[in-house]
């Protein structure tokens, strides 16, 4: 066993793809201490600069004062607290479903869901059930299908008629058909009304990853699904994490309450975890209530935001990918060539993480860079230049 890993690391090694754990301090300003030096941020999720609001942090502190740390137990034993029945009460509030479930991570969260509504624990041993799902989700999406043992089929990203044909393809099974809302690499957002339309058509459920969209799109910064106007009966599974637009951590999955019940039954993730700690729930409603009212306009300075880079990028010639969100990968295609220019804007003082494969698909490596409502336009045009220093080779700029 040690020597098959010892063999797959080194060939990770020779290819450039050996991922490294760097520690990174948080500073003010969207700022980070990496290896003794100051970079500003422009590859975290922070979308709207609230891990460190002010509110947030005292409303962590008060419940801690008062709730302790852990909660000692799973949400099912006695870990279930007053914080987190109502965070979940308002997430399915601000989302419009009856219910909302919460979990430790996101990836639990897809883990626990898909588990409970495609696995055995949700119908007959002997039963499959059917999970179409586009080649660009989150892995956690499909490792959700894979432990749940339903039979997984895979559709060309954003095509509606592949998904289509997947699900024609096995007509007696069961369906569901699970989508990133807000594709985290691509930053594209997926086809939500046809691929709703396609399911109510063919009598599958849809399951909608919206990690990436809630907090920054739609009303009331609601996600992409509020923005296609989907409510539960059409887009049934509503996934959301806490700790990107929101600053906080852990997640949550919201639709009927039926469906709701079936995943508090059999996802093992939900029942076999310790509840997150009460006073991180205190400060997702903290946040939440910044969310919503948004009193502050950090969505429209995101959208501010979002607009300059990539008015700036266009007029540099470079590689855009189709993005609307605050996701604006810049595509390479090659790991070194994405390695070296990550490394030139840390020389120049930007830290933007260079994404290869296993991550994207080979020939798809390229600088991940996220935007933030922290974001000053006299940062966004420092990196602008950065980027306009590094000598990208013909072939990526014409992609």
């Amino acid at each position: 066993m040690r020597l098959r890993l010892a063999a797959a690391h080194a060939q990770r090694e020779r290819e450039g793809l050996l991922r490294r754990v760097r520690t990174c301090e948080m500073l003010p300003g969207g700022r980070r201490m990496v290896g003794g030096r100051v970079l500003a941020d422009f590859c975290g999720n922070d979308y709207l600069g609230l891990a460190s609001h002010r509110e947030l942090v005292a409303a962590l502190t008060r419940a801690a004062a008062s709730e302790g740390v852990g909660t000692g137990a799973a949400h099912l034993v006695s870990g279930h607290r007053g914080e987190h029945a109502a965070l979940e009460e308002e997430l399915a509030d601000w989302t419009g479903r009856q219910r909302a479930v919460l979990f430790s991570t996101g990836v639990m969260a897809n883990l626990g869901a898909l588990q409970a509504l495609l696995g055995a624990g949700a119908m007959p041993a002997r039963d499959t059930a059917l999970c179409v799902q586009d080649k660009l989700n989150h892995a956690s999406l499909i490792d959700g299908a894979q432990l749940a043992g339903a039979e997984l089929r895979r559709y060309p990203h954003a095509d509606v008629a592949g998904a289509a044909r997947q699900l024609e393809a096995r007509p007696d099974l069961p369906a569901l058909l699970a989508t990133d809302g807000v594709f985290s690499m691509d930053g594209d957002i997926a086809r939500l009304p046809a691929l709703a339309a396609l399911c109510r058509e063919r009598n599958a459920l849809l399951y909608v990853d919206d990690a990436h969209g809630l907090g920054v799109v739609g009303p009331q910064g609601a996600g992409a699904v509020a923005a296609a106007g989907l409510g539960s009966g059409e887009a049934h599974v509503l996934m959301g994490t806490l700790g990107k637009a929101l600053g906080c951590a852990g997640a949550f999955v919201a639709g009927d309450a039926d469906l709701m019940d079936a995943i508090v039954q059999f996802a093992r993730p939900y029942i076999y975890t310790t509840a997150m700690p009460a006073a991180m729930a205190a400060a997702t409603r903290a946040a939440l209530r910044l969310v919503r009212e948004d009193t502050e306009g950090r969505r429209e300075r995101l959208a501010a935001n979002i607009a300059r880079f990539r008015a700036g990028a266009t007029q540099l010639g470079l590689p855009l990918m189709p993005s609307d969100t605050a996701i604006q990968p810049v595509l390479l295609g090659e790991t070194g060539t994405a390695l070296a220019a990550a490394r030139a804007l840390e020389r120049a003082g930007f830290l933007v993480v260079a994404i290869r494969p296993p991550t994207v698909p080979r020939g798809g490596a390229r600088l991940r860079i996220t935007l933030s409502a922290t974001h000053t336009a006299e940062r966004i045009d420092a990196l602008l230049a950065a980027l306009a220093r590094i000598h990208l080779p013909v072939q990526a700029l014409a992609v």
